[in-house]
């Protein structure tokens, strides 16, 4: 659950970059080595769930059609 909730916290903060504000930054304050922290858990989230997606997912499973 903690790593689905640093991912969409990740996502936002990607689509948000475009309008220059930083999710993160809101969240943590201005503690670069937090935000840090944020950044390296997020990366580390999106690795889990790409290793991981095929068995926790019901169309990816084997024998299901797209």
């Amino acid at each position: 659950m903690l790593a689905f909730v640093l991912l969409v916290v990740g996502g936002l903060n990607w689509g948000l970059t475009a309008f220059d504000y930083n999710l993160v930054s809101m969240l943590v304050g201005k503690w670069p080595a937090i935000e840090k922290v944020v950044y390296i858990l997020v990366g580390l989230s999106a690795i889990y769930f790409a290793t991981t997606h095929k068995s926790d997912c019901k169309m990816c499973s084997p024998g299901m059609a797209v």
